[in-house]
C-alpha cells in the first residue's frame, strides 16, 4: 500500500455489518494508514461494530443518534477530547420506512417524508458543521448517494428525493466550507447488496438489471467504493470538491439497456 492516509484521523458513520458500504470505505482507509473512529446507534449496532472496528485496530466508538443535538454534541466533544482535530468524516447514513419503499411514491406519508429527509439529508449538514470545527487545517467530508436521486428507480421513492436533497446540500456545503480548505463530495455507487439496500422493493431485480447492462458488466464492489473514498480523503483529492464520484461500472451513462436486454 502507498500509505496515503498516514497521520490522518477521521470518523466513519454508518457501519452496520461487514457488507456495509461504510465498512468497505473504513477498510480501505485503514489499509492506507488512517486512524479511525466509528459511530453506531444503540447497543445492538454497537455489538456489531465493535469487533469490526477492533479488526482495524480501533477501539474508539461513539454512540450517536443523528436526530439528537445532544447526542451529536457529545460525540464530537469525545472526538475533540481524544484527538483535538480530525482530517476526514464519512457519512453513510440513510433511513426510510421500508413499507414506503414499495408501491407508489404518491403514497409517501408526511411523517416518513420528514423523517427520511432528516436522517438521510439534514444529518449530513449537521455533522459537517460540527466536523468543520475540528478541521482547522482543512479536511474532507464524504457522503453517499445513488442514481435514484435524478432518475426514477423502481420503489426508491422518497429516498430518491432525500438523495437529491443530499446532493444539493453537498454542493452548498462545498461552497461554504471551501474557504476553510474543507472539501465536500459524494460517492454514488450503483445498487449494492447491503442491509439498507435490501429494504427497497425489487432490490434483487435492480441489482441483476444493472449488472447485466453496466458497460463493465458488473456492479460496484466495496473495494472500488473504498478506493474512491481514499482518493477523496487523501491529499490526491486536494482540488476535488462539490463533486459526485460515480462508482457504478458506468451504468449512469446509459440511455437504454444493452441491445441484448431490450
Amino acid at each position: 500500500m502507498a500509505n496515503l492516509m498516514n497521520g490522518k484521523r477521521g470518523l466513519v458513520m454508518g457501519v452496520a455489518n461487514e457488507r456495509s458500504i461504510a465498512w468497505g470505505i473504513a477498510k480501505a482507509l485503514a489499509a492506507e494508514g488512517a486512524e479511525l473512529a466509528f459511530s453506531y446507534q444503540g447497543d445492538a449496532f454497537g455489538k456489531r461494530v465493535q469487533p469490526l472496528a477492533a479488526s482495524l485496530g480501533s477501539e474508539f466508538l461513539v454512540d450517536v443518534d443523528v436526530t439528537s443535538d445532544e447526542s451529536l454534541d457529545a460525540a464530537f466533544a469525545a472526538l475533540k477530547d481524544r484527538w483535538g482535530q480530525i482530517d476526514f468524516l464519512v457519512h453513510a447514513i440513510a433511513y426510510s420506512d421500508k413499507n414506503e419503499l414499495t408501491g407508489r411514491f404518491t403514497n409517501t406519508s408526511r411523517d416518513n417524508f420528514k423523517n427520511s429527509l432528516d436522517i438521510s439529508c439534514y444529518s449530513f449538514i449537521d455533522v459537517s458543521r460540527r466536523a468543520a470545527e475540528l478541521m482547522p487545517e482543512g479536511g474532507s467530508l464524504i457522503t453517499l448517494t445513488y442514481g435514484g436521486s435524478n432518475r426514477v428507480t423502481p420503489f426508491y421513492n422518497v429516498m430518491g428525493v432525500a438523495k437529491a436533497a443530499l446532493e444539493a446540500s453537498m454542493r452548498y456545503l462545498a461552497n461554504d466550507l471551501g474557504p476553510q480548505n474543507i472539501r465536500v463530495n459524494a460517492i454514488s455507487p450503483g445498487p449494492m447488496k447491503t442491509l439498507a439496500g435490501a429494504a427497497i422493493g425489487g432490490a434483487r431485480k435492480t441489482y441483476r438489471h444493472t449488472e447485466a447492462n453496466a458497460p463493465l458488466g458488473h456492479n460496484a464492489t466495496l473495494e472500488a467504493v473504498g478506493g474512491a473514498a481514499v482518493f477523496l480523503a487523501s491529499d490526491y483529492g486536494a482540488c476535488t470538491t462539490g463533486d459526485i464520484v460515480m462508482v457504478d461500472s458506468g451504468y449512469h451513462v446509459l440511455g437504454m439497456p444493452q441491445p441484448d436486454n431490450i
